[in-house]
């Protein structure tokens, strides 16, 4: 079963190198297929940070997340809660 998701990105400077690797490295370890999507866009694959950074993603744009399998919810929650967060905010 395919889950999906929209949420607002909450790092003040969008998805850049940083948010993006974490995003990506959890996207990757759920062992699940997980897409990202800005708007109306193509997905792409959630667990290749370069598919994510050439998204361009800003603070406060919004994203499909959709993932497919055992777990998809869960994964869904930790991914979301990662992007929802502003990351930007906890290295200054």
């Amino acid at each position: 079963m395919t889950v999906s998701r929209t949420v607002r990105i909450g790092s003040s400077h969008g998805l850049h190198a940083r948010p993006a690797k974490l995003f990506a490295q959890a996207a990757k370890e759920s062992g699940i297929p997980v897409t990202i999507a800005k708007d109306s866009g193509k997905p792409v694959n959630a667990a290749s940070i370069l598919g994510v950074i050439a998204l361009a993603v800003e603070h406060g744009d919004y994203v499909t997340l959709s993932a497919d399998g055992d777990g998809a919810e869960g994964v869904l929650d930790t991914l979301t809660e990662l992007l929802t967060t502003d990351h930007d905010q906890e290295s200054a």
